[in-house]
């Protein structure tokens, strides 16, 4: 939904607060296991409004069905 809204929402004040978001990132993370030894990350997550609306609705629709 976030990215439609990008693509398609008229520029404004309306699109800018809806498709703002909050990306907290974790890593990279080294483990050495001593045979061994790899690197995770970084790991982001894109979180905004739109997202979370779409999520809500994916769930209500999940509980809809079962």
């Amino acid at each position: 939904m976030q990215q439609a809204a990008r693509i398609f929402f008229p520029g404004g004040a309306a699109k800018q607060f809806l498709t703002a978001g909050v990306t907290p990132t974790l890593g990279p993370l080294s483990i050495d296991l001593v045979l061994i030894k790899f690197a995770i990350g970084p790991v982001a997550l894109d979180v905004s409004l739109l997202s979370l609306v779409g999520v809500l609705v994916a769930y209500l629709i999940a509980r809809s069905l079962f």
